[in-house]
């Protein structure tokens, strides 16, 4: 089971556990949610033994990964405590197409027309998605791979009569207008009007919105890309739910994975 650590405010007119652990359900989801009780002048140590014990008991009970409070500042308690929190990788790559759109877009650069250098490590399963996409988006695809690329390419021509361009040189790809890193590439400058960094949980996404009737289900202050990670891990939010930009926005609900 996941974990949810949420920052509770003290109670007016009465007393509140520093630390309460309980089961919830998200979404049809179960979580076990530790509440850390903290007020406008909870002390920086104090707030550190009830997130270690919060940690504490949320391990006991079987949780490894957590989903934190926006600006967590006490992971290393966590750590600690055998906790890690929710990964974001697999939500970046699965919204790596429309993300490249949206980043162009925020360029004032045309989507059909630009370049979209890809580069990987190996062909997996997430790359062949992300390449496909960008192929049936974009007119200009590119993809440096050590090996595997040839299949690929025969495929989208078979089935979708769009063709990339494979093993482009360095200069194509730093001149191409988005650049999208599976891994790191130290001997690539990076300067491409639109880099996605998919290895890299530290890199900020786009704002991220879901339709209205499961918004107003969605706990306040818990790390948003976190959330969403594990509720689409969970298999409780479909293929189209998540959109990108602002939740009012036509044009943001196009943009969906």
């Amino acid at each position: 089971m996941v974990g949810m650590l949420l920052w509770k405010g003290p109670q007016d007119g009465g007393r509140r556990r520093s630390v309460t652990v309980r089961e919830v359900s998200l979404l049809h989801m179960r979580f076990l949610q530790a509440e850390v009780l903290r007020g406008p002048k909870t002390p920086e140590t104090v707030l550190r033994r009830r997130v270690a014990a919060a940690g504490k008991r949320l391990r006991r009970q079987g949780v490894t990964r957590v989903i934190l409070p926006e600006g967590f500042a006490f992971g290393a308690q966590l750590a600690r405590c055998g906790l890690r929190p929710v990964s974001t990788l697999a939500l970046r790559r699965e919204l790596a197409a429309d993300w490249v759109r949206w980043l162009l877009a925020e360029k004032g650069l045309s989507a059909a027309g630009a370049r979209v250098a890809v580069t990987a490590a190996q062909l997996t399963g997430e790359v062949a998605r992300t390449v496909t996409e960008l192929t049936l988006r974009h007119r200009y695809v590119l993809l440096d791979l050590p090996c595997g690329g040839e299949e690929l390419c025969r495929q989208l021509r078979r089935e979708y009569g769009v063709s990339l361009l494979l093993g482009p040189a360095r200069e194509q790809l730093e001149g191409a207008e988005a650049l999208v890193l599976f891994d790191q590439r130290t001997d690539l400058a990076r300067k491409n009007p639109a880099v996605l960094a998919l290895y890299d949980e530290t890199a900020p996404l786009p704002p991220l919105s879901l339709p209205p009737a499961l918004e107003e289900r969605l706990p306040a202050g818990l790390e948003r890309p976190q959330l969403l990670a594990a509720l689409r891990e969970g298999g409780v939010l479909r293929p189209g739910q998540i959109s990108l930009g602002a939740a009012a926005s036509p044009a943001a609900r196009g943009l969906t994975f």
